[in-house]
């Protein structure tokens, strides 16, 4: 894929209808849905390929019902990604195991790499018609006078000219410590830094039986398969648990198994035997925060714009629900069905009603309640997940060239 993407090498300016900056789940799905309803879209990012990155990459089935409806989901499992049908909950010594029944058209879970899945997604967008500029750094955005956005000045990400890229929206896709955030000064609404920390790191040897789930008080692990017949497997705990084991290693390298002996005994009691293949990845107090979602000339979507403590793993179905929202209001605003400024407060007000459900859940399973209650609120997230996919699977289809044309 990667030699047919446009790569910024020249330093001729550039006018679009839309500058996405950020081309992982978040952008490359938003560029691909403003592709396919005709509208010029250029997305841009500082890597010059998408590899993996720290992530949640289970995804929900809400998640899985955004690629099946866009379909993308058969390439997906053409790479590789298996299809996940049961998920099995340890606690207390006993295991309650759940096939996933088809629900919302969907009948499994999946949780590919970062590297298969935003690239499929990339190739998505560019094959609708985005053009994609791998290896581009935006600097910051460009106003006209009255303070409106109208585009990002960029540049070749190891050096090279400026170049200005005019549009009429610009999105910013850029995670968590978004620049374009920061550019648009796009006010916290809440945020807040939960008590929570993880590792984790990919195994392979052990012929994995679906998801497992392992909690009890003040941890939370678990397994999931990937791609390479692997398995991420991880551990949460609070972050000062968490933070000791990182001191407690210093600059060595810190031993998974070890520490998965101490915290979660039964995840290693299912690894033992596995062989692992990465190294291990350590994060805590990773921040909570909804951000304003949409100004003049600009909007947020995804990590940049909203992001909840991963213990729920629901980032990426997050993206693409808000992908597909924004995508929606930008074009009733762009093929003139709607004012600009009313589709942006429909965005904003659709992100809203629909993120608050799971974001309070969240919120409270990283407060670290006793186990009994830990489990109920895992189960509402299970229902709340499954409720947000039938949602999901009822919208209607972002509009096609065709139809919009029509409209």
């Amino acid at each position: 894929m990667g030699n047919d993407l446009d790569i910024h090498d020249t330093t001729t300016d550039i006018d679009t209808d839309v500058v996405v900056v950020g081309a992982r789940c978040a952008g490359a799905a938003t560029a691909m849905l403003l592709a396919r309803q005709g509208i010029d879209v250029v997305v841009v990012d500082r890597a010059t390929e998408l590899g993996d990155t720290m992530s949640t990459h289970l995804i929900a089935r809400g998640g899985v019902v955004e690629l099946a409806r866009w379909g993308l989901l058969d390439e997906l499992s053409a790479a590789g990604t298996p299809a996940l049908t049961s998920v099995t909950f340890h606690v207390d010594g006993a295991a309650h195991r759940r096939d996933i029944t088809r629900l919302a058209g969907v009948d499994h879970l999946i949780a590919p790499r970062r590297r298969v899945l935003d690239n499929v997604l990339l190739a998505a967008a560019w094959e609708a018609g985005a053009h994609v500029l791998l290896g581009t750094s935006v600097q910051d955005v460009i106003r006209d006078g009255t303070g409106r956005v109208t585009g990002v000045t960029s540049s070749l990400s190891e050096g090279g000219a400026p170049t200005t890229i005019r549009a009429k929206l610009v999105v910013g896709a850029d995670g968590i410590r978004s620049r374009i955030a920061r550019a648009v000064d796009a006010a916290d609404i809440e945020a807040f830094v939960p008590d929570t920390g993880a590792l984790f790191s990919y195994f392979d040897g052990i012929a994995w039986d679906g998801v497992e789930l392992f909690a009890s008080e003040g941890m939370f692990a678990g397994i999931f398969p990937t791609n390479d017949n692997a398995a991420c497997v991880w551990v949460m705990s609070t972050a000062d648990v968490i933070d000791a084991i990182r001191a407690e290693h210093g600059s060595a390298p810190l031993d998974f198994e070890r520490v998965t002996r101490a915290l979660a005994p039964e995840l290693a009691d299912r690894i033992e035997g596995a062989r692992r293949v990465e190294r291990v990845r350590v994060a805590s107090r990773l921040p909570s925060f909804v951000r304003q979602a949409a100004g003049p000339g600009w909007a947020l979507v995804g990590d940049a714009g909203y992001f909840r403590d991963p213990i729920t793993g629901h980032g990426i179905t997050d993206a693409f629900r808000d992908a597909e929202l924004l995508a929606g209001a930008v074009g009733a605003w762009l093929s003139g069905r709607q004012p600009e400024r009313a589709s942006l407060n429909s965005y904003v007000a659709a992100r809203e009603a629909a993120l608050r459900p799971i974001f309070e859940v969240t919120n409270a399973m990283a407060a670290w309640p006793d186990v009994t209650q830990f489990v109920r609120l895992q189960k509402q997230f299970t229902r709340l997940s499954d409720v947000e996919a039938e949602e999901l699977a009822s919208a209607p289809l972002i509009a096609g060239r065709a139809d919009v044309a029509a409209a």
